[in-house]
């Protein structure tokens, strides 16, 4: 958006859709369950088969070893993962090749994202390492990637921690900069922090048969799923909107399943797994997410719309998606607007009930070199506002007060118009 304007956009009330028959026609196909709304899917998915057990909570399975006395059964199931990676049959085998209670977040954030399977890690950067280190065992060390990303992420591409190199381009230039060794092209949308979006499908074209991995923390499953535009692989900092009350720690990668199995041996590997209590927290933070995302976005929107009319704030990012994220630009010192919030949590981190505000030049994306940083459009001045479910105008007399009251001299007339509200 240019400087002095604002859009935004209605948060749909079912972006998924409801009703639709695999095959895409609407008939009811034979032998194909019925097709569920997000939100049904939110609070189900994972848990289908709890009445058949008796229960109705999941179980949290918290064992790190299974008992077995078929030693020679074990062995070839274990023989059988290092073929291709794909879940043992029958009981599990050992807390680091795979979990009960894990799987159940794994199966619901898979039909969230409307993808074969989900293999979740101990943190989002242990997921997106895992993608790396399946392409770099395979010779594709080479990422193409656009800014902005996450802050961590690209210094994990930058620096070459794991073997890749990365070549940073605008979206226009991904075709040009693929490479014979190119194993992933990586793309943010909304981005971290500016709020850039992408054409995801335009992007997913330029990669040809170079998987595209999109970054889906900030719209989540409720607002966009990147598969249906092209994305091979969707990546979750599960800490974030899918626990949603900033009490667990996780990452996840959704995708086909034999992308899935070669994560499961990286994972199996390199012991980047998720706890079973991480796993039953996300799976409960997935039954409310439709719910949260929708009243954050709706806070967001408002409090967006505020910022853009206010002549102490020189610039307003929202994006046309929608959500619970706001980013924006102020003509005084951002770190008084920090220092001064009180009901508005200053601190790292974003997605959780509660609206937290943090200054990414110093933080986030504070170990990514200042002029890439800028380049990218992450000024000094930004603040990053993670929306939370508080009234909006407990929220708004909070920020009123931290910007301080001096209007901005100079500062050029802004319109303050809002579409579609």
């Amino acid at each position: 958006m240019d400087s002095g304007s604002f859009d935004a956009y209605d948060v749909p009330a079912d972006p998924q859709g409801t009703g639709q028959s695999p095959d895409g026609t609407g008939r009811r196909v034979p032998g194909v369950p019925a097709p569920r709304a997000l939100a049904t899917e939110a609070v189900h998915a994972g848990r289908d088969d709890l009445a058949r057990q008796g229960v109705h909570a999941p179980p949290i399975d918290l064992s790190t070893t299974y008992p077995s006395h078929d030693s020679r059964g074990e062995a070839a199931r274990i023989d059988a993962f290092a073929t291709d990676g794909a879940e043992p049959e029958g009981p599990p085998v050992y807390g680091r090749l795979g979990n009960p209670t894990v799987a159940r977040f794994e199966t619901a954030l898979a039909r969230l994202e409307g993808t074969e399977s989900a293999v979740s890690f101990a943190t989002g950067m242990a997921a997106l390492s895992a993608v790396l280190l399946v392409r770099s065992a395979m010779s594709l060390r080479h990422v193409v990637a656009v800014r902005p990303l996450y802050g961590c992420s690209d210094h994990l591409l930058t620096a070459g921690l794991l073997g890749s190199e990365v070549t940073w381009v605008d979206p226009a230039g991904i075709a040009d900069a693929l490479r014979p060794d190119t194993g992933l092209v990586m793309v943010e949308s909304p981005a971290n922090p500016t709020l850039a979006e992408l054409d995801l499908r335009a992007v997913a074209h330029a990669c040809g048969s170079v998987p595209l991995l999109a970054d889906n923390t900030f719209a989540t499953p409720v607002l966009q799923r990147p598969v249906e535009q092209g994305a091979r692989l969707v990546l979750h900092s599960a800490t974030k909107y899918l626990g949603g009350h900033g009490d667990v720690m996780g990452g996840v990668v959704a995708c086909d399943e034999e992308f899935a199995g070669r994560l499961r041996q990286v994972r199996f590997a390199t012991g980047g797994v998720l706890h079973p209590l991480a796993g039953y927290l996300l799976l409960r933070g997935l039954s409310t997410l439709p719910v949260r995302v929708r009243a954050a976005s709706s806070n967001a929107a408002e409090l967006a719309g505020r910022l853009a009319a206010d002549p102490r704030v020189t610039r307003v990012h929202y994006p046309r998606i929608g959500g619970a994220m706001v980013a924006f630009e102020v003509g005084g010192d951002p770190h008084d607007v920090i220092a001064d919030v009180q009901l508005i949590t200053p601190a790292v981190s974003l997605g959780s009930v509660d609206t937290l505000i943090q200054h990414p030049a110093s933080i986030s994306h504070r170990i990514v070199d200042a002029d890439d940083r800028r380049g990218a459009g992450v000024s000094d001045r930004l603040l990053r506002l993670s929306v939370g479910l508080e009234d909006v105008e407990d929220l708004w007399a909070d920020l009123d007060r931290a910007l301080g009251t001096a209007p901005v001299p100079g500062r050029v007339l802004r319109e303050a118009a809002v579409a579609n509200r």
